[in-house]
């Protein structure tokens, strides 16, 4: 099985992410694109004018994600979709999210020129947000394709300003009635295409990663509330410090994953310290926590145990001790269907490659709940992702267009492949 399609349809990539890369470009080399920013609706609206010059109907949904469609001989037939999240993380990389948005566009650009109209539907999709870094939700594209969401549920939820989701999404020019609403009961297969942001591909000298699984995640807002005084009259014996409470949490958070062993990890991202001044003794203390594991029995223990053994740190220290869930996903199986035929198009092109597990989140996870997904990976040099250091080199990214290529060229013109 290979699709008529030879490297030379994936020659721009680069420069497609390059030009995407402008949007939020930072003079540090990293891109900040961050859910309704300007950056984020000037990128949609450069993607919207790819797609319409690739001769692909284009509509934005309510929630601001973006599709380009070929339409099907036959349109009743399920829908099949790739694509990835436009968003970025504070001062990320160009390649996460973007690349598999700007592979799949000129997958299904080529496609059409080459092959014409398909028998079922194909469509790329430039989801609106995956990361969770302006609002403490992530998955707020796939999750309003899939249900997970509804617009609704932007309205309690706000960034560091105060701004609410509702808010900013308005102001962006989505959240109308007028606009195509985002729940997809159509579509019968959903593929992704992503760097790996790991360094298990360039260690081992494979060309493509196809992921059989997503780890699970859980996400924690905790608060740490003690007592702002005087550093310099304050005794030691009588202080409620919150940030020596955390600094003993966040010890205790990293001996606790080391002797949980691999694949578990855990990581504090961020903290405040309030009131922030040097000499006084912090008060209030914020901190996040992300925690995964790809099995969700092991997830929850260490989540239970871990926040336990934090409330105990607080009540000895006199401490005020609260912590909110804003992310929590269970492991998910990518489709085996699918990823059989991915596996199959990397031997059908020479291309090396190996089964894995994702330690990170993605949106095929929200779509595999729906119809079947799959993901591939290309390598990411030395491992480096949500960085302006991230990088994969100009071959892998087209090897990897080439082999979602192939796959959406079996599910969409062969005649073989039923749901």
């Amino acid at each position: 099985m290979r699709a008529p399609l030879d490297m030379s349809a994936f020659a721009e990539l680069q420069g497609l992410l390059d030009k995407l890369a402008v949007f939020g470009a930072e003079a540090g080399g990293g891109v900040t694109r961050l859910l309704y920013t300007e950056p984020w609706r000037a990128a949609q609206l450069f993607l919207e004018e790819r797609m319409r010059a690739a001769g692909l109907e284009t509509r934005f949904d309510r929630a601001g994600n973006l599709y380009g469609r070929l339409l099907g001989a036959d349109p009743a037939a399920p829908v099949v979709l790739t694509g990835s999240h436009v968003d970025t993380v504070r001062s990320g990389g160009r390649y996460d999210g973007a690349y598999g948005i700007a592979a799949g566009l000129l997958a299904v650009a080529a496609l059409k020129r080459t092959c014409g109209a398909p028998l079922r539907t194909l469509e790329v999709v430039s989801l609106c947000e995956e990361e969770g870094s302006r609002f403490p939700l992530a998955y707020w594209g796939s999750g309003n394709a899939t249900g997970v969401y509804g617009l609704e549920d932007g309205a309690g939820i706000a960034d560091a300003d105060g701004i609410t989701l509702a808010e900013a999404m308005r102001e962006a020019g989505f959240g109308l009635e007028a606009q195509t609403p985002c729940l997809r009961r159509d579509i019968g297969a959903f593929v992704e295409l992503h760097i790996e942001q790991g360094i298990a591909l360039e260690r081992s000298g494979r060309r493509i990663g196809l992921v059989e699984a997503i780890v699970g995640q859980r996400r924690y807002a905790v608060t740490l509330t003690g007592a702002s005084n005087h550093a310099g009259t304050t005794p030691m014996s009588m202080r409620a410090d919150a940030l020596a409470g955390a600094a003993e949490m966040l010890a205790l958070l990293e001996t606790r994953a080391k002797a949980a062993g691999d694949p578990l990890v855990a990581t504090a991202g961020r903290l405040e310290a309030m009131p922030g001044t040097p000499n006084v003794i912090p008060g209030e203390v914020r901190f996040t926590l992300d925690i995964r594991h790809d099995e969700d029995a092991m997830l929850e223990s260490f989540c239970r145990d871990t926040l336990a053994a934090f409330a105990a740190i607080a009540r000895r220290r006199g401490l005020g001790f609260a912590s909110r869930i804003w992310l929590a996903s269970k492991p998910v199986p990518m489709d085996g269907g699918l990823t059989g035929l991915l596996e199959r198009a990397c031997l059908a092109r020479a291309y090396s490659s190996r089964r894995m597990v994702s330690g990170a989140g993605h949106d095929a996870q929200l779509f595999a709940a729906v119809c079947p997904a799959a993901m591939l990976f290309v390598p990411s040099r030395g491992g480096v992702s949500h960085s302006p250091d991230e990088y994969s080199a100009p071959l892998h990214l087209q090897e990897g267009a080439a082999v979602l290529a192939d796959c959406l060229y079996e599910l969409t013109y062969g005649q073989e492949w039923q749901r």
